[in-house]
C-alpha cells in the first residue's frame, strides 16, 4: 500500500542521505519504524538479529582482528 505524507524537503533531503549512509532505503527505515511503533517488530530473535546485522552492515572495521584483540578488555 502506498500512502502519502506531508514533510518538509530539507527533512526528507537528510534522512534520504543518513539512509544512504547506512546502506538502506528511507522506505525500509520508515516500515521498520511503523513495525517498531505498532509493536509489530521481528517476533523472533533470529529475526531481530539479522535486523540489526543489516543495519549495520556499513560498519568496516578496516581490518580483521586477532582472537587476543578481540578478547582484550
Amino acid at each position: 500500500m502506498n500512502i502519502t505524507l506531508n514533510v518538509d524537503e530539507k527533512l526528507i533531503k537528510k534522512a534520504r542521505k543518513k539512509a544512504i549512509q547506512q546502506n538502506t532505503s528511507l522506505n525500509k527505515l520508515v516500515q521498520q519504524w511503523l513495525q517498531n511503533y505498532t509493536g509489530k517488530s521481528a517476533s523472533s530473535a533470529s529475526e531481530r538479529y539479522k535486523a540489526m546485522m543489516t543495519n549495520l552492515n556499513y560498519v568496516q572495521t578496516g581490518k580483521k582482528f586477532s582472537r587476543e584483540e578481540l578478547n582484550e578488555r
